[in-house]
């Protein structure tokens, strides 16, 4: 692209060298550049991009944009200075792939529990409606099928764009991104243009980041004021009516709100709902009538999911019998309250619960199906959010039977991790375990026929980190394993 006109949309700034005519590539990771590049210096919790400016000319980069004047060498790279390398990142970015966004109907979800199973219902419901789809989220970047992996829950703007691009190469119509408050504190969903964003609930976490509740809450609420106010442009905000930010983030956006819930007044409404062990059926009462809905997916929360994709695509003109009619035979999310068939005489879960909300909304769906006794184990990660742990240990104790364990330790010792779970105990049935892999063995070794056990914490994710390490590990596997030893199982 012209050097010059990709300069234009940043005021602001300051030139060092000579510019080149033109650039092929935008980077942020020194290790990316090639020759005839764009290096943008951005800072990140351990690493600052200005430290490598340096050794992305030496590969190749034609054009550093930094926060300050850096000693390069001007011969073969221009320097441009600007104020806020994030906000000129988003202002190139997305002139370079010359505003993607505005060429795909955009969904974006956010919350503290149900952003994966809503993004991966929006996804999947436009696939079978024969419609062509891409999905960024945390089980990592869908096109259209086709998986490949990704860091955070919310990438950064330039990978935002460079998939967006990546949607529209392939002729891709639909984009959904789950979008968590930490993308959106830190400016990574800064220039894409949403057409339907939806809120699932607010609950205690990222309190390490965010400090207060308050504080979460509105950096959520920036997805909707963050719409803007064009209102030639139809855009739609989806949010649950039964939780208390409703009326907040209502008034943070002109544009229309449609509703969901299953207490308070909504345009989606869930009425006489049975729980199953093996689906989940409800009344809906919506805008064009009322449907029997029959689903795959397991408990209240589930109901909650379900409504607000359900929402958000007849915003976008899907007739609600077709909804209806597709979800009755869509499989559970992945690593979402996933029933696993360990041909044992056990009812096993594995699940992404991390939060007090998910983890107690875990255990409710399964308590009508109780036999015996409910296994429960939950982890937490370290160097993380320490506010949650008892909390979360306090709703885990609805289970007869608790192992606490870790999800990812990271660099805090598991007894550190485990004394904070501890206090939130509200029995005496559990245990302490810190390796997460010895925990899941055993939570098999202590069952019995008819137990119902629940894996929390990891849901589809298979490894954990360790230090900075990934090591592999499988909540599935191992448990597996564990129970062909247990009650003789052969293949």
């Amino acid at each position: 692209m012209i050097t010059y006109n990709l300069l234009e949309s940043i005021k602001l700034k300051t030139v060092y060298g000579e510019l080149p005519s033109e650039i092929t590539d935008i980077h942020v990771d020194s290790r990316k550049v090639t020759e005839g590049t764009m290096f943008v210096c951005t800072r990140g919790y351990t690493v600052d991009g200005h430290d490598f400016a340096a050794m992305a000319v030496e590969k190749g980069a034609t054009l550093i944009v930094a926060e300050k004047q850096l000693d390069i060498d001007l011969s073969k790279a221009a320097l441009v200075v600007v104020k806020d390398t994030f906000k000129a990142l988003a202002q190139l970015s997305n002139k370079y792939y010359d505003y993607p966004s505005q060429k795909l109907t955009v969904f974006g979800v956010t919350g503290t529990n149900g952003k994966t199973t809503v993004s991966n219902l929006i996804h999947s419901i436009l696939k079978r409606a024969g419609q062509s789809s891409a999905l960024s989220g945390t089980i990592g970047f869908n096109l259209n099928g086709e998986l490949l992996p990704s860091e955070n829950t919310t990438c950064d703007n330039l990978t935002n764009q460079q998939m967006m691009q990546s949607a529209l190469d392939r002729k891709i119509e639909n984009f959904t991104l789950e979008v968590s408050s930490h993308g959106l504190a830190l400016g990574r969903l800064w220039g894409i243009d949403f057409d339907v964003v939806a809120f699932t609930n607010l609950s205690h976490d990222h309190l390490d980041y965010h400090g207060t509740m308050e504080h979460y809450g509105y950096a959520k609420g920036l997805l909707f004021s963050q719409l803007g106010q064009d209102l030639q442009d139809p855009k739609y905000v989806i949010l649950n009516a039964d939780d208390e930010w409703y009326h907040r983030y209502s008034y943070m956006t002109p544009h229309e709100v449609i509703s969901y819930g299953l207490d308070a007044h909504a345009d989606f409404k869930a009425v006489n709902i049975e729980y199953f062990n093996d689906m989940t059926k409800f009344t809906l009462n919506s805008p064009e009538g009322s449907f029997e809905v029959e689903m795959k997916l397991l408990g209240k929360f589930n109901v909650y999911n379900v409504l607000t994709a359900m929402a958000c695509l007849y915003a976008r003109g899907m007739e609600i019998s077709r909804l209806v009619e597709i979800i009755r035979d869509l499989p559970p999310v992945n690593g979402r309250m996933e029933k696993v068939d360990m041909k044992a005489p056990l009812s096993v879960y594995i699940d992404y619960a991390h939060t007090p909300d998910a983890i107690e909304n875990a255990i409710q769906s399964v308590l009508p199906f109780k036999e015996n006794k409910i296994i429960f184990l939950v982890g937490t990660g370290g160097n993380r959010d320490k506010t949650k742990r008892p909390t979360m240990a306090e709703k885990a104790s609805l289970a007869d039977y608790v192992i606490l364990t870790t999800d990812d330790p990271r660099y805090e010792e598991y007894d550190s991790i485990l004394n904070d779970l501890e206090k939130g105990m509200q029995h005496d049935k559990y245990a302490l375990i810190g390796d997460r892999a010895e925990a899941v063995k055993h939570a098999i070794e202590v069952s019995e026929p008819g137990d119902i056990i629940i894996f929390a914490g990891k849901g589809h994710e298979d490894y954990q980190i360790i230090e900075n390490t990934k090591y592999p590990h499988s909540d599935k596997e191992i448990a597996a394993e564990e129970s062909k030893l247990k009650y003789g199982i052969t293949e």
